[in-house]
């Protein structure tokens, strides 16, 4: 009862700033650094319980050693998450061995990254492990949503998560002309009953100020389409950070008159943890 009243943000990201001994292998947008510690005050600022933490591909590919770092310090506050490289010859032992480890609540793929076709062997590979293990993939999928569906239909018992509405996002103001643009698409992915959807960094999406009222007709679609139980709210920070603030992010979502309470509940967390099978462990 008590993980429906939890707020948990879907994605965020902590790193340190790049040096000899974690040196970044590219370049993020946001601060020099956003330590774990970071993250939990700017999370203990705006009443957010916990968080999913995503390893930073664009920075650490995928060595997860700092999320891991930044989970030892706080385990309460973190579910883990890496990204996993479909040509890696050892990923289905890989993911077995990642999902073993304390923390971890599931992996990512990043279908962006180039190009593939649904029979590829290594992305089959991953759908397949993720559900031997039973945790999510998620999905940074942007601009290959067909793709998406028919690997989520090839691995109906496989608990897919898509990142960032399905949308690409802006790293930098303004907003694209026609942010929904491909609106279509991501509400096909409904139709397939082992896909959710990150509301991740929607606020980014906007072509008003806070609190962002253009955003709520093409998100009540998504959330019809999809039905709030499949729908996960998150802020998608740092990467965010020259858009909007942190408290932003949250707010905008507890000040609409779009959500009932039960709604926001659900959204902020209660679909979170029933995908993920994780809540944060809060004081009290």
């Amino acid at each position: 009862m008590a993980t429906q009243t939890l707020t948990i943000d879907c994605q965020v990201h902590a790193y340190e700033r790049n040096r000899p001994e974690r040196p970044w292998a590219g370049f993020l947008t946001g601060p020099d650094e956003v330590t774990g510690d970071d993250m939990v005050a700017a999370m203990d600022a705006v009443g957010v319980d916990g968080a999913l933490l995503i390893s930073p591909f664009t920075l650490y590919r995928y060595d997860a050693s700092y999320a891991l770092a930044v989970y030892a310090k706080h385990p309460g506050r973190f579910g883990l998450i890496r990204p996993f490289d479909p040509q890696s010859e050892t990923v289905a032992d890989d993911i077995a061995e990642w999902t073993g480890t304390p923390g971890v609540v599931g992996v990512r793929v990043m279908l962006a990254a180039q190009e593939y076709e649904a029979d590829d062997r290594g992305l089959n590979q991953i759908f397949a492990a993720v559900a031997r293990a039973g945790v999510p993939v998620n999905v940074m999928c942007a601009g290959k949503l067909p793709l998406l569906r028919e690997l989520a239909r090839r691995h109906p018992d496989t608990q897919v998560v898509v990142d960032h509405v399905g949308l690409a996002q802006p790293f930098d103001p303004p907003a694209p002309p026609e942010p929904f643009a491909d609106l279509a698409n991501v509400l096909a992915l409904a139709e397939c009953d082992n896909i959710a959807i990150k509301i991740s960094g929607a606020c980014t999406l906007s072509h008003q100020p806070f609190p962002y009222p253009d955003i709520w007709e093409p998100l009540g679609r998504v959330f019809d389409a999809f039905g709030l139980e499949r729908c996960l709210w998150g802020t998608d920070w740092t990467r965010a950070v020259n858009l909007l603030t942190y408290e932003q992010g949250v707010e905008a979502f507890r000040v609409t008159d779009r959500l009932s309470d039960a709604e926001r509940a659900t959204l902020m967390g209660g679909t979170l943890a029933k995908i993920y099978n994780w809540s944060p462990q809060v004081d009290g």
